[in-house]
């Protein structure tokens, strides 16, 4: 399979309800995506899916296509990604005048990208040009390593966030966002928050009802938030041995029903205290925080994709009140439901 530059062909659309409410711009947005060896496959194609998607939306609607993707490295020619998938690419020689968005892409093959002295030289030059800077994963490593991360507020993949704050310690890395903007800089979290990051580059761009139907067409159920976690809740209460797992699936499908330390350690025919005690050890939270943390998940779900009112969507993830889902949100989100559900609601 061959990727010409950073054109992905797509299916024609089957949405109706396209509506580009933002002025469109008199030329083409330049999007210019890097590549190297062993760079992760979905770090490019899924950003660059988003915009050939809002392009073959606006064609449909008799418009032009607001972006012009290229896919560049530091040599013409084929590069193979770390899935063994080849991208054909532009030289980054080739790039001449401004650049609306620079996104740099992660994956295996980073490190020694970031060791190419002519790589990050260009990166620098370049961000200098743009409008936009942005990295899909740990592409981040790359724009630090070329000073343009310093004092700014970052995320990348889980697992190597401690790595990119000591190797780095000028950047301010947060580790749970799937995507944080510091300006004119952007950040995302592992692989598929690339695809969160271009949908709200696009939201940016053209609007919040055009970027959530990019998103339908991608099948991308929920248009997540940047400071949503990188973790759903009961992804991150798994454990290799977990003891707990039917425990969780219980809770989640029985979010309105008591679960009360004392209801949940009867279920497993286990003390208060034992329960307490080894739930906390294999969880890293309390069992009290778990429960929250289901009902906020399902309580934002229903916001974003029904049109219920605020109190019976408390009711039915068992808040009990809307007050207390207010503050539930608040505490784990930093936003209260009807805000959540004005910024990120598919109705």
């Amino acid at each position: 399979m061959q990727v010409a530059f950073g054109k992905i062909a797509i299916y024609p659309s089957v949405s109706a309800t396209l509506c580009f409410c933002h002025v469109m711009p008199a030329e083409a947005r330049s999007i210019l995506m890097l590549a190297f060896p062993d760079v992760q496959l979905l770090d490019v194609s899924g950003p660059l899916q988003v915009f050939a998607s809002a392009n073959e939306l606006a064609v449909q609607r008799g418009l032009a296509e607001p972006y012009a993707s290229r896919l560049v490295a530091a040599e013409a020619g084929l590069v193979t990604s770390s899935s063994g998938v080849a991208l054909l690419a532009r030289s980054i020689g080739s790039v001449r005048g401004p650049v609306d968005t620079l996104i740099v892409p992660g994956g295996r093959g980073v490190s020694a990208a970031s060791a190419d002295a002519r790589l990050t030289r260009w990166t620098r030059r370049q961000a200098g040009r743009a409008q936009r800077i942005a990295s899909v994963c740990s592409g981040a490593f790359l724009l630090a390593e070329a000073g343009l991360l310093d004092g700014r507020r970052v995320v990348t993949h889980w697992a190597r966030c401690d790595e990119l704050a000591n190797r780095y310690p000028k950047l301010c890395v947060e580790t749970d966002p799937i995507f944080v903007r510091d300006g004119a800089i952007w950040t995302s979290a592992g692989v598929t928050a690339g695809i969160d990051l271009a949908l709200a580059l696009v939201e940016e761009d053209l609007g919040r009802s055009v970027a959530l139907d990019v998103a339908r067409e991608l099948v991308v159920f929920v248009k997540r938030p940047g400071g949503q976690s990188q973790f759903s809740a009961m992804l991150s209460m798994q454990k290799a041995d977990d003891r707990f797992g039917e425990l969780h699936a219980w809770m989640t499908a029985h979010l309105a029903s008591d679960l009360s330390v004392p209801t949940l350690a009867r279920r497993l025919h286990m003390s208060e205290r034992s329960f307490m005690r080894h739930y906390k050890a294999e969880t890293g939270r309390t069992p009290a925080r778990a429960v929250e943390q289901l009902r906020v998940e399902a309580a934002q779900r229903l916001l974003g994709e029904t049109s219920w009112p605020v109190k019976r969507i408390a009711t039915r993830c068992g808040f009990g009140s809307e007050e207390s889902m207010r503050r539930s949100f608040v505490r784990l989100l930093r936003v209260a439901p009807q805000v959540y559900r004005e910024r990120f609601s598919f109705s």
